[in-house]
């Protein structure tokens, strides 16, 4: 009988030291744990940035990816692409992008031409909007810049919007796209492709044209215009445009180019540089007086959105006037623009 409590004893000494070991290992876990987690919360910072990091270069990709994407869809056979850039102040609706889309659809067959045509939305209220009325459109984000707001002419925020484009265009012909560059603020009333140059790497339109298109002392350009074919000349002139800036403080993408068109570097890489006659280029600075040649007309000379919206509307009348015609007077070259009505024909010189 005297061995059955010492049974007892052993048993509860057994249970006390598997308990004891237990209840430590159980402890060292939980001390482990929490010092895992106080290492993890110390540095947490330096993982935020990291993963920060990758994040940004997964969004630079896929942004990359959704460039390569759509200028597929919208190339040409020859890989041409037209190309535009805005912000929500120009494509909210009723604003400049509608009267933009309206001219291709009641132009002399351009309807075909919004197939090629890419919107180049500068920040998301631009990008919905264009989503909503087009096929091809881009996001293309600038961090820490606003872009959607009117950003009036030589505004911070309108010199960083011109930049913004030229850097984007680098990218096309980089691709290895040519593209038709058009400001939203441009009509378009006949396929311009017929009256490009067949031999220019760069083709830009004018304020101002003097008859020669070789002329590049006489002719003032307008860069809201442009013809350019993608080539290793065209691709290095565009990093040396863009690169300019910043030698070139506070000046736009126009200024700049009239400042290095006669730079060494331009002959040194063999770029043919020709100018747009205003007679199929025209715009408020210099009127296409022709109804049967005008390609384009752009609300140039003008600042301030409502006055460009109201001169855009009036010139889309003034275009199915035309229309309205018999042939008879079509061809007696009779008709007339009724604009600038709200624009000046001043000149604008930044």
């Amino acid at each position: 009988m005297d061995r059955i409590p010492q049974l007892s004893r052993c048993i509860n000494n057994s249970q006390n030291h598997n308990y004891l070991i237990s209840t430590a290992f159980i402890l060292a876990v939980t001390v482990l744990f929490f010092l895992l987690i106080s290492d993890r919360e110390f540095t947490k910072p330096l993982f935020l940035v990291s993963d920060d990091h990758r994040t940004d270069l997964s969004l630079a990709e896929r942004e990359d990816m959704s460039i390569d994407r759509v200028l597929k869809k919208a190339a040409m056979e020859d890989n041409t692409v037209i190309v535009t850039v805005l912000n929500a102040a120009w494509a909210k609706p009723g604003s400049v992008l509608d009267q933009f889309l309206e001219s291709f659809r009641i132009g002399d067959r351009t309807l075909r031409l919004l197939n090629h045509l890419v919107i180049v939305a500068l920040d998301m209220e631009a990008y919905k909007r264009c989503k909503m009325v087009h096929r091809h459109c881009l996001s293309v984000s600038t961090p820490g810049v606003d872009f959607s707001g009117k950003n009036n002419f030589m505004t911070d925020g309108y010199l960083k919007m011109v930049w913004r484009k030229i850097d984007f265009l680098g990218i096309v012909l980089q691709k290895g796209y040519n593209f038709i560059f058009t400001d939203t603020d441009i009509l378009w009333f006949r396929d311009p492709l017929p009256v490009f140059y067949l031999d220019g790497d760069f083709q830009i339109s004018c304020d101002d044209y003097r008859g020669n298109p070789l002329d590049m002392r006489r002719n003032r350009p307008n860069s809201g215009l442009s013809y350019v074919k993608s080539n290793n000349r065209t691709i290095e002139f565009y990093k040396f445009w863009y690169r300019s800036r910043l030698k070139f403080h506070r000046k736009h993408d126009q200024s700049v180019f009239n400042l290095i068109k006669h730079d060494p570097f331009i002959k040194e890489i063999g770029l043919q540089i020709k100018f747009l006659d205003t007679a199929y280029f025209g715009g408020l600075c210099q009127i296409s007086k022709d109804f049967q040649k005008v390609r384009t007309m752009h609300v140039n000379c003008c600042i301030g959105l409502k006055k460009k919206v109201l001169d855009l509307r009036a010139m889309l009348e003034d275009w199915k006037r035309f229309l309205s015609f018999p042939p008879t007077i079509k061809n007696s070259h009779s008709a007339l623009w009724s604009v600038p009505k709200n624009c000046s024909l001043k000149p604008v010189i930044g």
